[in-house]
Parts: C-alpha cells; sequence; structure tokens
C-alpha cells in the first residue's frame, strides 16, 4: 500500500508540495475538509487532475486530522494505492430514500457481498438517522463484514454538511466503500471517556431519533434544568452534556449527541434513534478520561491486526469532544500516534457521529462522543 497526503489551505495552498507523485496509481483518495471549502469545489478539479483514476470519498468535518495536527478550514487529502485490494462504490441520496433504513438497505445491496471484507461509510450529518443507517447496512450485509465510518460534520453550526459522491461534494448524500482482498487486515474500536451524573430518566415518548418525553415530563425541559446557564446555547453547548442510552434489560450503553431541538414540540432530535422503554443518564466531559478512551479504541484495532505498525488510520472523533478539550484536542490524536507508531498515516475528521463496533466482536452501532479508529494494512 502506497500513500501520500497532502494539505490545502488559503494561506498557503497545497502543502508540502502539489498533489500527483501517486498519479494514476492512487484508486481512493480520502478528503476532509471545511464546509466552505467544500462548497468552492475547485479544490476537487485539482485533485481529480492529479490522481485521474482515483474515486474521491470525504465530508465536510468539524475539524480535519492531518497525522497528529487538529486543524481547522483547511482541506486535507490522503490518496491511496493498494496492491492487492480491490474497491467497490456505492451512493444514496437520502432525500429519494423511504427512510434511513433503507438507504442502509440500498447501500448494502448496491455492494458484491463475495469476497468483501470490509465496508467504510461516510454520510451526510444533519438528514440522517444514524442507529437506522447502521442496521440497514448490519442486517443487508454477510455478518463477518465489518462496517465503520462516521457522519459528516459543520463545525459547531449545524446548518449544511457535504458528502462526496462522484468525486463533488453533494448535500443528503451516503458513500459506502466496499473493500475486498485476502491481504487485506482491517482493524477497528470505539471509546468514549465521559461521566455520567443524575439519574437513569425513562423515555416515555419518542418517535425513532425525537425525543419527547422523559419520566412523562419534557426532555426538553427536564434537560434544561440540567444544562442551567448552557441551556442558551443550545443545540452545541449539548455537545458538551450528551445522553448515555441503555435497554430496559441491558447495562450496556450508547451515547447519543443532540443534532437540534424545536421550542414548539419542547422536542430534542438526536443523531440515532431514542426508543421508548429505555433508558438515558446524562454525561459530562471527564479530560484524562477521554484521552484514555482514544488510547484504548487505539490499542483495540492495533491487537486486531497482531500489533504490528498499519498502514493508515482513520481517525473519526465526535465534535463534542473537540469542543470540551479545547486546545489539548491533539492530545488524543498524539496519544493513537503513541500506540500505532510513526510509520502509520493517520487521517480523519471531528464529526456528527462515530459509525463502528465497540471492539471487533462486538455488534456494529452508531456513537457519539467517541474516538473511532480504522486502520488498514496490506499484509
Amino acid at each position: 500500500m502506497q500513500i501520500e497526503q497532502k494539505q490545502w489551505t488559503s494561506t498557503n495552498g497545497w502543502t508540502p508540495d502539489k498533489p500527483g507523485v501517486l498519479g494514476d496509481r492512487a484508486q481512493l483518495i480520502l478528503a476532509f475538509g471545511s464546509t466552505s471549502i467544500f462548497r468552492e469545489q475547485e479544490r476537487f478539479a485539482e485533485i481529480k487532475k492529479a490522481y485521474p483514476k482515483a474515486r474521491i470519498v470525504g465530508c465536510t468535518t468539524a475539524g480535519e486530522i492531518y497525522g497528529t495536527r487538529v486543524e481547522d478550514d483547511t482541506l486535507v487529502i490522503t490518496a491511496v494505492s493498494f496492491e492487492d485490494t480491490t474497491l467497490q462504490f456505492a451512493q444514496v441520496d437520502i432525500d429519494k430514500e423511504k427512510n434511513s433504513y433503507t438507504a442502509g438497505e440500498r447501500l448494502a445491496r448496491s455492494l458484491d457481498h463475495e469476497g468483501l471484507v470490509h465496508v467504510l461509510v461516510i454520510s451526510d450529518g444533519l438528514k440522517i438517522n444514524g442507529s437506522e443507517l447502521v442496521k440497514g447496512l448490519s442486517e443487508n450485509l454477510p455478518s463477518d463484514v465489518g462496517i465503520t465510518g462516521g457522519l459528516a460534520g459543520d463545525g459547531a453550526r449545524f446548518e449544511q454538511t457535504l458528502v462526496c459522491t462522484e468525486n463533488l461534494p453533494s448535500e443528503g448524500e451516503i458513500t459506502a466503500v466496499g473493500l475486498y482482498g485476502d491481504r487485506l487486515k482491517v482493524g477497528y474500536g470505539s471509546l468514549g471517556g465521559w461521566d455520567p451524573f443524575g439519574p437513569d430518566r425513562l423515555v416515555t415518548r419518542s418517535e425513532g431519533n425525537v425525543l419527547y418525553e422523559l419520566d412523562g415530563q419534557s426532555a426538553l425541559e427536564l434537560y434544561k434544568n440540567y444544562l442551567g446557564e448552557h441551556a442558551e446555547g443550545l443545540p452545541s453547548t449539548g455537545l458538551l452534556f450528551p445522553l448515555s442510552l441503555r435497554g430496559s434489560d441491558s447495562e450496556e450503553r450508547v451515547v447519543r449527541t443532540i443534532l437540534a431541538v424545536s421550542e414548539e414540540d419542547q422536542s430534542m432530535t438526536f443523531a440515532g434513534d431514542i426508543p421508548e422503554g429505555f433508558y438515558v443518564r446524562l454525561m459530562k466531559a471527564n479530560f484524562d478520561r477521554l484521552i484514555d478512551g482514544a488510547i484504548g479504541a487505539a490499542k483495540s484495532c492495533h491487537e486486531a491486526i497482531g500489533s504490528t505498525p498499519p498502514d493508515l488510520a482513520l481517525l473519526i472523533s465526535c465534535v463534542g469532544r473537540k469542543l470540551v478539550l479545547k486546545q489539548r484536542v491533539e492530545e488524543e490524536v498524539e496519544s493513537v500516534r503513541e500506540v500505532l507508531g510513526d510509520s502509520t498515516a493517520m487521517t480523519g475528521f471531528y464529526s456528527y457521529g462515530e459509525i463502528s463496533p465497540f471492539t471487533p466482536s462486538a455488534q456494529c452501532e452508531l456513537h457519539n462522543q467517541t474516538m473511532t479508529i480504522t486502520t488498514l494494512s496490506e499484509r
């Protein structure tokens, strides 16, 4: 596997130099950047000229990961030339699908299942019910095929997210990359690091990913009482206080982040389902445990490929973690580097949702507020 990484900024242009060393040997370009750069689309013509045979896959972000640096208002690209791995691409427009589940189902059925090793998914971050998307994928792919990816971001604005399909950014799109090959080794892991506070609350009224009532009370009113002065900044301040979700007969929890609130019907919209009969609990940040979560995710995917340095690591971390860690945000990326080693190319983005099993043996889930890592190697 050969890899070439470049960054574009409005101040310096392309650095360290213009893209194109891999040329037509590149099959895949991972592109992550700010919404303003994606809207211009001029950069994508330059990328396509440099790598004429590659498919561009990527999205807008709440921060770009370039090695151990976390940037804003840039475009980061990673060109990959595989030796023995083949790729297949599928995409859907969420506005043309019945719901998020059928979007996942269509993506899964669009990929050849024979020889499929792994599926990487990049989705619109605002129009999607991420947990239903994951369910549609999981239930229509072979059980031994891994799924990882994430939901596009738009800083802390929550206005528009864009995803590359057919090499150009578009709104409301979901793209999937199927990876095939006997030599391909894939590792993945996802961990959080948030502390719970307050009691469990029963979800008494919800529809899909829209929450109305907890314990028979207005969920939004109850949530605002917990947030105090932070309530004025919703929905963006909700990233600092996510909810953990568990079933009535389970202690395993996933974390959900707010995407929108409605004063009119007193509802809160999340990135994934909040089913009635489940329990939720408020979470708050613990700086050290957030960093430990990134280390744990790195160790999990590293061990899955035999604890040898992977060729490429795709890091997808939640925008909420970035807002909490602030100037310490690069610490979680640096901690991943320490686990994976200096020879691994690292890229990724800060997202509105992460798609991954907690560990290679677990079921794939939509997560929020986690660091999710996918490693690729040809051995």
